[in-house]
């Protein structure tokens, strides 16, 4: 992946919502994420990213940049951030909850500035996204690899002393994105001989477009980071100022199906094996016995190779079509381990790869089979070794609340 292409980004208008319809209509998932470096040798950041899915789908989004950084800047920022989102949620217009801002915000006294800048974003899944931004750098619409102009309309009142902020309404179609960031991206490499006044957008943009040509599904997240990270390098290698990277991507949701448990009324085994081929659907299969009725009512062989056996974690195995095949509550429970306490991986193992699985979908459909398994009702295995259907209960819980993932849970 090369740092600055050298094509220039072509502008082309937007289509009208009746032409998206014309194209196979818009997905009904946006997919939202954000990477946030601290400022080197600083405790906390003076960025604040905040964002909330409503139950039809609608994202609301929030970045703010205090003033400085370090603590001071960390208290103003996440005020603005949480009054923001608050407003929203209460769905005060876009609009109106901007004007309640700034008329909140305090200026510095000696800069005479305000002491934090911000983007406010709501999107909905029908196409219509609304952005205000005050003083942040503008945020970028890409269609593909091509960027999209957008019509911004300023809004000031005499009594914010001067200050303006801008107002824009968009249409977003399928496989669009809208990236907005801190000035701690725009500005990295200030006072290189190369970048005296920072990268600016005119070279994050075509780094973006250049990793959208190369890899068009790429995640949001990990645009995101490669922003913070060439940030980053710009700076020395020393985050220069807090940096974050946020980005809205309207797509196809990523759908896991997770099969644990063999049902309760054993003549639903072959509908049961039966949901494991749906196309277009990353599948997972925790339990001995639920991989063997799979193997059994689909017809398909299974193995189990132990090239790579981990002490903690029971092998993997392989079945055609499904893509990862584990032990039961054992793996689970250390799936739930890893959710609770992310962190870089010592190693590799079924458990690590199921939570891959998990955090890479939008969608996860879990369906548990009730039918009761002697091993579990063993006195002498650990508490965290429940019921079946306690652990899967508690592994959703933990998708929505923390990593905000659409999940569905039904028993059979």
């Amino acid at each position: 992946m090369s740092d600055t292409p050298s094509v220039s980004a072509p502008e082309t208008s937007v289509p009208a919502a009746s032409d998206a319809a014309g194209q196979g209509g818009l997905p009904t998932f946006i997919e939202v994420d954000y990477f946030n470096r601290y400022k080197f040798r600083k405790v906390c950041s003076g960025d604040i990213f905040l964002s909330e899915r409503q139950p039809d789908g609608t994202v609301t989004a929030v970045l703010t940049d205090g003033l400085g950084s370090g603590q001071q800047a960390n208290v103003c920022s996440s005020l603005t951030a949480t009054m923001a989102l608050a407003y929203m949620r209460a769905d005060v217009g876009l609009r109106r909850a901007a004007r309640m801002i700034m008329d909140a915000l305090p200026i510095c006294p000696d800069r005479h500035i305000s002491y934090s800048t911000f983007t406010m974003v709501r999107a909905r899944p029908d196409g219509r996204v609304r952005l205000i931004e005050y003083e942040n750098p503008p945020a970028v619409l890409l269609r593909g690899t091509d960027v999209l102009p957008i019509e911004r309309t300023p809004l000031t009142f005499p009594r914010w002393e001067g200050r303006t902020l801008t107002y824009a309404t968009l249409e977003m179609h399928e496989g669009d994105r809208l990236f907005f960031c801190s000035d701690g991206i725009t500005q990295a490499g200030l006072g290189a001989p190369a970048t005296p006044f920072g990268q600016g957008l005119e070279a994050v943009v075509p780094w973006l477009r250049e990793a959208i040509r190369i890899a068009p599904e790429i995640d949001a997240h990990v645009l995101c980071k490669g922003a913070a990270d060439r940030a980053t390098r710009l700076d020395g290698g020393r985050a220069g100022d807090d940096t974050t990277a946020a980005m809205l991507h309207y797509r196809r949701p990523r759908v896991t199906q997770l099969v644990t448990g063999c049902p309760f009324d054993r003549s639903q085994d072959a509908a049961f094996a039966a949901l494991l081929t749906r196309p277009g659907v990353r599948t997972i299969v925790s339990g001995g016995s639920t991989a063997d009725l799979v193997a059994r009512e689909l017809g398909r062989p299974i193995d189990t190779p132990l090239d790579f056996l981990d002490p903690e974690v029971p092998a993997a195995s392989e079945m055609p079509g499904i893509d990862l095949v584990t032990e039961g509550c054992v793996t689970l429970s250390k799936v739930i381990d890893l959710l609770r306490n992310p962190g870089p991986d010592v190693r590799v193992n079924p458990a690590t790869r199921m939570r891959d699985l998990l955090l890479a979908s939008d969608r996860i459909l879990m369906d548990v089979g009730t039918a009761i398994n002697p091993a579990h009702q063993d006195p002498n295995l650990p508490v965290a070794l429940d019921i079946r259907r306690n652990i899967v209960g508690t592994m959703a819980e933990l998708l929505r609340s923390r990593y905000f993932k659409e999940v569905e849970v039904r028993f059979h």
